[in-house]
């Protein structure tokens, strides 16, 4: 029997339109863009390196060391995607404006291995980890962020194994928890420090 998750994923993947190397049309035109955007999803090659460092840095709070982008461009251990506009212009048409980066974890060594319902004894399941999720700011409130959440979900169901989809979110952040409890993830646990920036922050795991 397929878990929920997955249950549900498969019922409305067959209205969705993002699909992994499919360009796709955006019916909404930010106000920033001078163009109609034509968006595609692509794995994030080597030559994406520059840019997903850059977009990493004025995206995230924190700093992330070389090894991990030198993981996420040669897909070391991580798997994943990357949003371009085939309509950019001026030679940009498959420059990075949005990303979502994961990794594949066993399920008993996870920190929500209490929260979930399985067999002990088959050490071969296994959880899909977001890692890192960013779309530069002229293209947010197009869906890509949406896009690429199902693309992982997509992925992950994929896996007979995988059991679920997991990620954290710092507790301010209330656009990207807006955005994961539209998606049916569920916020399972509110951690302390597992991000440090400052000493009052918080952060939510969330699960689907």
């Amino acid at each position: 029997m397929l878990h929920k998750w997955k249950q549900e994923f498969l019922y409305n993947f067959k209205s969705i339109t993002y699909f992994l190397g499919i360009n796709y049309t955006s019916l909404m035109v930010n106000p920033r863009i001078q163009h109609r955007p034509t968006i595609c999803y692509r794995p994030i090659k080597p030559s994406d390196l520059e840019t997903l460092e850059r977009i990493h840095s004025d995206v995230f709070p924190i700093r992330y060391e070389s090894e991990f982008f030198q993981s996420v461009v040669n897909g070391c251990d991580v798997v994943s995607w990357a949003a371009v506009d085939r309509s950019r212009p001026d030679g940009q048409s498959d420059e990075l404006i949005g990303f979502v980066t994961a990794r594949i974890i066993l399920a008993k060594d996870s920190e929500i291995a209490d929260l979930l319902r399985y067999d002990s004894s088959r050490v071969d399941q296994t959880l899909v980890y977001i890692l890192t999720l960013g779309v530069v700011d002229a293209y947010r409130n197009l869906g890509i962020a949406t896009a690429l959440i199902r693309e992982v979900i997509k992925y992950a169901s994929s896996i007979p194994v995988c059991r679920a989809v997991y990620l954290h979110v710092i507790s301010y952040n209330n656009p990207a928890i807006h955005l994961y409890t539209k998606m049916s993830f569920n916020c399972v646990r509110r951690l302390h420090g597992f991000y440090l920036i400052n000493e009052s922050s918080s952060q939510l795991l969330f699960v689907a």
